[in-house]
């Protein structure tokens, strides 16, 4: 696949005193076509409104900073009013009608990943506005906005041209806005900082799934979702999905290094990626992260609503699954080469940690005992850990000097 997969920054696309939205743009992001995918961003400023509309394609919406209220009018439904904060993720189903307020001092800034198989542009999410200079009703003609609306002339002159604000608006700080109701977040919202963990992996990190057992709404959008965060110089170990999805990935904070390889062993991308970044790992091909010291965290969609993923290390890999002769055979290695292999395949692994290995895990430990260097070497006797790599590691953070030379 001769494509650009590097990680991409938004751009603005329109905005005012209230705030702002910007997308990513497919002739920047070529996978953002070739997925079907689209991805945006609103920022809302104290009192800014994100007048009612709709859209052309199903999204997951997932609030990256902030507080505020979200309306929601599924199709033929009552209008739900969500009192939203970070971490919260809600999936809205094509069709669905949306508005967003912040009311808060802090910025509200929320993510939407979608897909645009049914979109007028793909790769890009086209929304259709109820209010506002650009509304669909400054396109009809008085007489059938008087019909449709069943009023006269200069009451619906007042409704189609009173709004000069195009999207975003800011409300004056006398208007009442609706007040959340606390029983419209049943099954529309899950908060994934507050949810139970998928994983946890003690110096690795958390990961929690989005799938239509604990948010059912996904299953009408088709899409899964999962938010990863990697404690510093930890790993998601290399993984791919077997069921011909696409991985959509947002930085939600910190920094780390990311590759994919692909076809014939080819790698495709090797890349530092940082906060705001948005990139997409085609199907079929394995993805690896690793988290610089801060640590990394990312929000991700996944083109279907249960996601199956194969990994390529941990205690689930496919490697333990395979036989030992075929393994042998395969990498053309000793009995006892791919004997050590397979011992790393069952024991470098922590709970459920087939998702990520945590090399702080590795670090703590050998700071624990008799000493750095006896516990160090203690865990190349039975892991083989010390490489290249890790004394390089090491190295840069004043551990040790001396036990590359025994």
């Amino acid at each position: 696949m001769d494509i650009d997969l590097s990680p991409k920054m938004p751009k603005k696309s329109y905005g005012g005193a209230g705030g702002s939205y910007h997308a990513w743009c497919p002739n920047e992001l070529p996978m953002l076509r070739q997925g079907n995918i689209g991805a945006g961003k609103l920022l809302l400023e104290k009192g800014g409104l994100a007048l009612p509309r709709y859209s052309d394609s199903a999204k997951v919406a997932y609030v990256l900073q902030g507080n505020g209220v979200a309306g929601i009018v599924l199709p033929e439904k009552e209008e739900k009013v969500l009192a939203i904060k970070t971490g919260d993720t809600i999936a809205l189903p094509f069709g669905v009608i949306t508005w967003w307020y912040n009311k808060e001092d802090t910025e509200l800034q929320v993510l939407f990943l979608g897909d645009t198989k049914t979109a007028h542009k793909p790769g890009s999410f086209t929304d259709f506005f109820l209010t506002g200079s650009n509304g669909i009703f400054t396109g009809f003609s008085m007489e059938f906005v008087c019909r449709a609306w069943d009023v006269d002339e200069s009451t619906a002159k007042s409704l189609v041209s009173s709004q000069t604000g195009n999207g975003i608006i800011k409300v004056d700080s006398g208007v009442k806005m609706p007040e959340p109701n606390k029983d419209h977040r049943s099954g529309m919202a899950l908060n994934c900082l507050e949810a139970p963990l998928d994983v946890d992996i003690k110096g690795g990190g958390r990961v929690v799934v989005l799938n239509t057992k604990n948010l059912p709404l996904v299953g009408e959008v088709g899409l899964g979702a999962d938010l990863v965060r990697l404690d510093g110089n930890a790993m998601c170990s290399p993984g791919f999905s077997c069921d011909s999805a696409l991985q959509v990935t947002y930085i939600v904070r910190g920094s780390g290094r990311a590759q994919v390889v692909g076809v014939d062993g080819k790698r495709v991308l090797e890349t530092t990626v940082k906060a705001g970044m948005l990139f997409i790992v085609p199907r079929f091909f394995v993805v690896s992260k690793i988290s610089d010291n801060e640590g990394l965290e990312w929000f991700s969609i996944i083109s279907t609503p249960n996601p199956i993923f194969t990994h390529m290390a941990g205690r689930t890999s496919a490697w333990k699954a395979l036989s030992p002769e075929v393994l042998q055979a395969s990498f053309n290695v000793s009995a006892d080469v791919e004997k050590t292999f397979r011992s790393k395949r069952m024991n470098i692994c922590y709970g459920r940690g087939e998702l990520i290995l945590g090399v702080g895990v590795l670090i703590r430990n050998a700071l624990v005992g008799d000493g750095v260097m006896g516990a160090l070497k203690s865990l190349e006797e039975d892991y083989h850990i010390i490489d290249a790599n890790f004394l390089q590691f090491c190295a840069s953070r004043g551990i040790f000097s001396e036990l590359s030379g025994g």
